[in-house]
């Protein structure tokens, strides 16, 4: 039997109020578990210093950057676009890298200004080189292993197009010496698996690989440590993958002669469990006696779109609008309201529903999708039928709420729209 999921920071008081003062749907953070989750980064056990480098797109909110600004977070950008975004809300050129799949249009004028510019391919490199022959330059390498639930969230091995692949370094180093560039830091990412033992194994490699360059003094790790969602799902414990880590480091010191600093860049870890969304149940439909029945509510994948792509699960949690539970549960199939049949929020993988057992619901009720802190209203496909962009939400230190991001209105949405003769 599926166990009942239950809320993980708001009350269902702080539910209601929050949806009759903003509506919904509307996603609602913590700022209180967002600083927890940036301390026990921080904390991650390390022989030689520690940079934590906090993956925006996981969740770009001015605020929610903000407050990582404040904690000591720096940034991991995966666009020119992002490095921008994190210069306008203020962190500092040096405190930015750039990890961007294509090779940045303005790259010259982030790097003149600051940013750490961390190569990803060969091209990226030459391209680099071309530029700023003599520079310090960081290059992100494809180490030959991953981890991840699905080959879709694997950023590591043969299968993944993310940085140079391992067995390339030699051209790395042709590279290198044609443009004179000093390779100071190695960067590997395997994906969102996490496994501790793979994560060692991947250390190892990566120190690997930083000893073939003696102007390396940083290695940076990645990220994807992680996070579970639903109850019967474990969340990566920074503690018991690290510390055996440790004596990798010093082991490469003494051999070596260079104190690596560490770096990481946790994006999941950060944000998953900190964000919620609170939705409204719209209807409720049966296909039959043999069938399912369909809860509808407020919200689809223009809001989050990560079980419709990845068949991700969420925790979905009843609140009434109004009194108490009954104590009785249900089994359901909770869809969105766009109009595609994939808007589905309990989908089995491969596709196609799968019911959810819950507390018994009622229309008008609120269903709050838990493990929505990350990678929802960044990627979410806005706009999809036409739907506003979702409002935002911080939960106070004080349990009051502030807005921050409007919900958009219906003329924003096709602003950019340029009308012609025709």
């Amino acid at each position: 039997m599926q166990s009942i999921e239950k809320l993980k920071f708001l009350t269902e008081s702080q539910v209601r109020t929050v949806a009759q003062q903003f509506g919904t749907p509307v996603f609602v953070y913590s700022r209180e578990k967002i600083e927890k989750s940036c301390e026990t980064a921080l904390a991650f056990p390390n022989a030689y210093g520690l940079t934590v480098r906090y993956a925006m797109k996981a969740n770009p909110n001015r605020t929610i950057l903000e407050i990582m600004k404040r904690k000591g977070i720096q940034i991991d950008a995966s666009s020119e676009y992002e490095a921008r975004r994190a210069l306008f809300y203020g962190f500092k050129p040096e405190e930015i890298m750039l990890t961007s799949q294509e090779l940045a249009k303005g790259m010259k004028e982030l790097v003149e200004k600051g940013v750490i510019f961390n190569a990803c391919s060969l091209r990226q490199l030459e391209a680099f080189g071309k530029i700023f022959p003599g520079k310090e330059v960081s290059v992100r390498f494809n180490p030959g292993l991953g981890s991840g639930h699905t080959k879709k969230t694997d950023v590591g091995g043969k299968t993944s197009s993310f940085g140079v692949w391992h067995e390339d370094i030699e051209k790395i180093k042709e590279i290198a010496k044609k443009y004179d560039l000093k390779i100071f830091k190695v960067h590997t990412h395997i994906g969102s698996g996490s496994d501790p033992a793979v994560w060692k194994v991947v250390a190892q490699v990566s120190l690997d690989i930083a000893a073939q360059f003696p102007d390396c003094r940083i290695l940076n790790l990645g990220g994807g440590f992680k996070v579970g969602r639903m109850e019967d799902e474990k969340t990566t414990d920074f503690q018991t993958i690290g510390k055996p880590v440790i004596s990798l480091f010093e082991e490469f010191a003494k051999k070596n002669g260079t104190k690596l600093k560490m770096e990481i860049e946790p994006g999941s870890f950060l944000m998953v469990n900190n964000g919620a969304i609170v939705t409204t149940i719209d209807d409720i439909v049966s296909t039959g006696e043999n069938g399912y029945k369909f809860v509808k509510v407020d919200a689809g994948m223009d809001v989050n779109t990560r079980p419709s792509l990845y068949a991700a699960k969420h925790p979905l949690v009843v609140v009434p609008k109004e009194g108490t539970h009954s104590g009785k549960t249900e089994d359901y199939v909770f869809v969105g309201h766009c109009c595609e049949s994939g808007d589905l929020f309990t989908q089995a993988e491969g596709g196609g529903p799968i019911t959810r057992t819950t507390g018994e619901a009622a229309i008008g009720d609120y269903i709050v999708m838990e493990g929505a802190g990350a990678y929802c209203s960044s990627m979410s496909v806005k706009n999809y039928n036409s739907f506003p962009e979702t409002a935002e939400v911080l939960l106070g230190l004080d349990g009051s709420f502030q807005l921050i991001r409007k919900r958009q209105n219906l003329e924003q949405i096709f602003q950019n729209e340029v009308p012609v003769s025709l």
